[in-house]
């Protein structure tokens, strides 16, 4: 027997969340379906270890920035629970001595911070994030625009394709040419362009590969610093982050209960084994037990190779469309660490176990340009780095309900192992690669070891199996050139849009995917919502023809 709703969503990660919320939110009896046990997807919170479940990780992803403020105010996000502290400093201790601290929003005292080092980089720092900001104020709008279909299914050039996204703008050739610059250049290469020292270079190099198979000298990587440096957590800094209060998994939630209380019916434990096509057109879903739920909207927020290649029948869709997701690259190399800890680190360069101001922002293992490139040579050369690069947080800084007082919870967004790691556990040598990491940081903080009382290694494998992302990549897919804007996930259906009709994409693997931002479970609502008013105009006016 099927249950009928007018919507389905498949995923209850947060983009499927936020599709569920929208379409309720419009009058829409809908359902949004999660496989695990609970919905989150990669924005979760647990309690990784059995003996201690007052101990709580945002187990994969780890830090908020990029929702729109659209989508707050929409789904009344804060009075469903949601609050974010915004971080503090970037941190580097390094080997050789001293440590380098940068905060978003106080220029005269990353001035003085960068002048321990280069007194030109000091002087360059404010020209710096002046020229970012400008570019963040082009990139901030484009991350809400709909991708244009540009003529037929053959890829334009970037330049036609920023000049049809920006065409109402009125921006300059300049600034044209400036974000060209950072979607084909390395990181690398931009940033010595502005400066000299390897300290600060390897500082502001961090968001340039975070989650990305590609090192700091892959062109592509500038983009990928700017995508992860336009931030808005209410204070309205350029590259503000923030700790979400109670985990990720808090986020997710206070987006479900704006969906439960719109009228969405969610269900866990529900995996979608098919997505119904008939004559080209959506008719629902079919569960892994044979349960049929039928609607003529379904919205999937999967990883694209799972929606479109697993979970339809591959006759049902264009062959070029089915090749474009073939060759989809999602790599990653990325290993997620969490830990317990009995105190905070206490820095060579910054002792003490008592909370000071560089516990509360990023905690990097990245002390120059050279070591984050090697460490992804090593990967890309089929061996697991030897010194491995972590962009990490202590979110018990300011969230006191992850742990005891007293105690701390620190994750480690670590790169890079090799990209096929996702087809095998290789449980042994991901535990050899954590203690790696783990000494690297206890020989700038000697207590760091000896506090650790809880560990917790996830790697591309697990992150596949358990929470679907398929080679371990936290965006669905690289962000890398031929994977951006109108090619996000195939020329040609890059509007939230599929070649089945009523089947909507609110995947990451959409443009402005990547962090936990929900624009595509937005947009593929609105896609959804805008052709179901078009059908009714369309359906009223043949009524209206039939009585005339």
């Amino acid at each position: 027997m099927a249950t009928n709703f007018d919507a389905v969503v498949v995923g209850g990660g947060h983009n499927g969340l936020v599709s569920g919320a929208y379409l309720a939110r419009a009058g829409l009896n809908t359902v949004v379906l999660e496989s695990r046990y609970k919905t989150g997807g990669a924005a979760t919170t647990e309690s990784p270890w059995p003996g201690a479940p007052e101990l709580k990780v945002t187990r994969l992803s780890y830090v908020m920035s990029l929702l729109p403020p659209t989508i707050i105010k929409d789904l009344d996000l804060e009075r469903n629970g949601y609050k974010v502290f915004p971080m503090g400093p970037y941190y580097q201790a390094f080997p050789e001595g001293g440590s380098i601290k940068l905060l978003a929003d106080d220029s005269r005292r990353n001035y003085e911070e960068i002048l321990k080092w280069s007194k030109r980089d000091a002087d360059a720092m404010a020209r710096w994030d002046a020229w970012l900001a400008g570019l963040a104020d082009v990139l901030a709008p484009l991350l809400l625009t709909v991708p244009p279909k540009l003529g037929s299914r053959k890829p334009a050039d970037l330049a036609e394709t920023l000049r049809l996204a920006w065409r109402h703008r009125g921006l300059d050739v300049r600034t044209v040419g400036d974000v060209t610059r950072l979607m084909t250049m390395s990181i690398a290469d931009l940033l010595d362009d502005w400066f000299e020292s390897s300290q600060v270079k390897a500082a502001l190099a961090v968001n340039g590969v975070i989650g990305t198979w590609a090192g700091p000298y892959e062109p592509g990587t500038a983009y990928v610093m700017a995508h992860h440096s336009i931030g808005d957590v209410g204070d309205g800094h350029l590259g503000s982050w923030g700790f979400p209060e109670g985990g990720m998994g808090a986020v997710a939630d206070a987006i479900q209960r704006a969906a439960t209380g719109f009228g969405a019916q969610i269900r866990t434990g529900a995996r979608v084994a098919e997505v119904l096509v008939r004559n080209g057109k959506v008719r629902g879903v079919t569960l892994s037990d044979g349960e049929e739920i039928l609607a003529d909207i379904v919205v999937t927020s999967l990883h694209p190779k799972t929606a479109f290649l697993d979970q339809i029948d591959r006759r049902e869709l264009p062959d070029d469309f089915v090749r474009d997701i073939e060759r989809w690259k999602t790599r990653s190399g990325v290993v997620k660490i969490n830990l317990a800890l009995a105190e905070l680190p206490s820095f060579t360069a910054n002792p003490g176990t008592n909370l000071q101001e560089h516990h509360t922002g990023s905690v990097e293992m990245a002390p120059s340009m050279e070591f984050i490139e090697k460490a992804f040579i090593d990967a890309r050369e089929g061996r697991p780095a030897s010194a491995p690069f972590s962009d990490s947080v202590i979110p018990t800084a300011f969230d006191h309900t992850l742990a005891p007082e007293g105690t701390h919870i620190m994750s480690l967004f670590t790169q890079w192992v090799p990209s096929d790691w996702s087809t095998e556990p290789h449980t042994a040598e991901l535990e050899a690669y954590a203690d790696r990491l783990i000494d690297l940081y206890n020989d700038l903080a000697p207590n760091f070891k000896s506090s650790i009382m809880h560990r917790d290694v996830v790697g591309p494998y697990e992150m596949e199996q358990e929470y679907g992302l398929i080679g371990g990549n936290i965006f669905h897919g690289e962000l890398s050139m031929e994977q951006l804007f109108h090619m996000r996930p195939a020329p040609g259906y890059a509007d939230y849009r599929t070649p089945v009709d009523g089947l909507y994409y609110a995947s990451s693997a959409t443009h402005a995917g990547g962090g936990v931002c929900g624009i595509p479970g937005l947009q593929a609502a609105r896609a959804a919502l805008s052709d179901r008013r078009a059908d009714e105009r369309r359906a009223k006016a043949k009524q209206l023809l039939r009585r005339g």
